[in-house]
C-alpha cells in the first residue's frame, strides 16, 4: 500500500483564481447546501497540495477569510492524515508506534495494542466484508503481497516479467478469513489468530482516511471545500461561490487521450471514488496486469476498466470501487441498488457505459 516515510509539511500553493478546480488523478470536483455559514461574503478560494502521505498527492481547494485560515486548515489536514498513513501502513515502522505492519509481524504470536484508530478501522472493514459479501477482504494480504513482489519485479526488469504460480497463490488463499482478526476492544488490542494470515488495507485506508480528516477538517471551521486524496475525493457542504454543487471530473482511463476528463459529475456532501486498471499494473507477454485481484480466479479482475461509485461515506465509496470492479456487472447492480443513496457508473473493456439507476442525473451535461 504505502511506501515512502519521509513527510514534508504541507505547503500551501495560494491562489485567487476563482475557476473550477479540476482535481482529476481517479476523479476531481466541485458541492450544494444552503447554510448561511457558506456565505461567500469576506471568504476567497484558496488551494494546497502535498505530497507522500498514503502514497499519493493530496489537493484541498476551499473558502477562508484569509490565506493564514486557510493554511490552518491545510495544516490539520495534512498532519491528521499522516497519522493515518503511518498507522495503517503495511511496509514500514515507525518509531513508537503499532501500525497495520506491527500487527502482520505478530501474525500467530501475540496481540497487539493499537491506536484506536486502527479498531476503528478494522471494524469498519469487517462491515464492508460483510456488505460486498467477501469481496473487499482486507486479511486477503497474503494473496496479495505475492501479486505486489511480482508486479514491483515486473515494473523493475520488464524483460523477465512474470505471473505468480497458481499453487502459490492457491496456497495462500487458505489464510484469508477475515474472523481469524481478533478485536480485544476492551484491551485495544489486535491479534491475527492464523501465522500466515496478513493484512493489506489498501482497498480501503486511504477513504477511510479521507471520510475522517473531512470530518476533522468540518469540525475545524471549513465549511466550503474538497478534499482529494489520490482521488479519493470528499466533498465538504457545497461550493460557497456558486451556490451549487461541486463540479468533479472523472479521469479517462485512456491515458494518451486528450481529453483527460471523461465525465464531470456534480456531487453535494457526498464522496467520489474510482477503481480502475489503468494505474496500478504491470505487463507479462505483453498483457496487462492490473492490481485489483479477483478473490475467486486469484488473478487479476478483467470485468471492467473502471468502476465509479458516488456516496456520502469515502471509506464505503472506496470498499464499493474495489467489490464492484471485481463482480460482473448485474451482481454489482443487484448490490449498489441494495444501498441508500450509492450511485455507480462501470466503464466496459469496449469503451461502453453502464450505470445505476441514478447516477445519470448527477452529470453535468
Amino acid at each position: 500500500m504505502f511506501k515512502l516515510n519521509k513527510f514534508k509539511k504541507v505547503i500551501s500553493i495560494v491562489t485567487i483564481i476563482m475557476l473550477m478546480v479540476s482535481l482529476t488523478a481517479c476523479t476531481s470536483a466541485e458541492n450544494n447546501n444552503t447554510d448561511d455559514k457558506n456565505n461567500t461574503k469576506n471568504k476567497t478560494r484558496y488551494e494546497s497540495e502535498f505530497l507522500e502521505l498514503f502514497d499519493t498527492v493530496t489537493r484541498i481547494v476551499g473558502f477562508a477569510e484569509s490565506e493564514a485560515e486557510f493554511k490552518e486548515y491545510s495544516q490539520i489536514i495534512y498532519d491528521n492524515l499522516k497519522e493515518y498513513h503511518e498507522l495503517y501502513d503495511i511496509y514500514n515502522d515507525y518509531e513508537g508506534i503499532n501500525n497495520i505492519k506491527t500487527i502482520n509481524d505478530n501474525a500467530g504470536i501475540q496481540p497487539i495494542k493499537v491506536d484506536q484508530k486502527i479498531i476503528d478501522l478494522l471494524k469498519f472493514c469487517k462491515e464492508a466484508y460483510n456488505i460486498t459479501n467477501g469481496k473487499t477482504n482486507i486479511a486477503f494480504g497474503s494473496v496479495l503481497k505475492i501479486w505486489h513482489d511480482y508486479r514491483d519485479e515486473g515494473i523493475s526488469d520488464p524483460e523477465n516479467a512474470k505471473l505468480p504460480d497458481i499453487k502459490d497463490l492457491e496456497k495462500a488463499s487458505k489464510h484469508t478469513d477475515i474472523n481469524n482478526i481478533i478485536i480485544d476492544e476492551t484491551n485495544s488490542t489486535v491479534f491475527l489468530k492464523d501465522p500466515d494470515m496478513r493484512l493489506d488495507v489498501g482497498a480501503v485506508a486511504k477513504g477511510y482516511a479521507t471520510e475522517q480528516i473531512s470530518k476533522i477538517a468540518k469540525e475545524s471551521g471549513l465549511t466550503s471545500g474538497l478534499i482529494s486524496v489520490g482521488g479519493n475525493v470528499r466533498a465538504i457542504s457545497q461550493n460557497s461561490e456558486t451556490k451549487a454543487p461541486w463540479n468533479v471530473g472523472i479521469q479517462n482511463p485512456d491515458t494518451q487521450s486528450e481529453n483527460q476528463v471523461l465525465k464531470v459529475v456534480r456531487i453535494n456532501d457526498m464522496s467520489l471514488v474510482t477503481s480502475g486498471d489503468y494505474e496500478r499494473y504491470y505487463t507479462v507477454n505483453g498483457k496487462q496486469y492490473n492490481h485489483i485481484i479477483d478473490t475467486e480466479t486469484l488473478f487479476p479482475a478483467e470485468y471492467f476498466t473502471s468502476v465509479s461509485i458516488i456516496i456520502q461515506d469515502s471509506g464505503l465509496a472506496d470498499a464499493l470501487s474495489t467489490a464492484l470492479f471485481d463482480m460482473p456487472f448485474e451482481e454489482g447492480l443487484e448490490l449498489i441498488n441494495s444501498i441508500p443513496d450509492a450511485e455507480a457508473m462501470w466503464i466496459l473493456k469496449d469503451g461502453t457505459f453502464k450505470y445505476s439507476e441514478g447516477f445519470e442525473k448527477l452529470i453535468k451535461n
